[in-house]
């Protein structure tokens, strides 16, 4: 039995799914500014969102392009 071990993927999915991430991230920055949660779900809210930039971040990588304000990612993790 062989496996595909080919798991790039296509500049569209990746494309998706840095729109995906990015709704998301505004979602848990508009719940973590709501003020209406105890401190466990706002730690949780703030996690999730700084998770999310670091994601955006990686895809816009990926996909050669500018952050949001129009600056080159020379490397993820910078």
């Amino acid at each position: 039995m062989a496996l595909d071990m080919d798991t790039r993927r296509s500049s569209e999915e990746l494309r998706e799914m840095l729109r995906e991430a990015e709704e998301r991230k505004i979602l848990w920055e508009k719940h973590f500014r709501s003020e209406s949660m105890n401190i466990k779900k706002n730690a949780e809210a703030l996690r999730n969102y700084t998770a999310l930039r670091g994601v955006i971040k990686t895809l816009r990588w990926a996909l050669n392009l500018s952050d949001s304000n129009g600056i080159k990612i020379t490397h993820p993790l910078d």
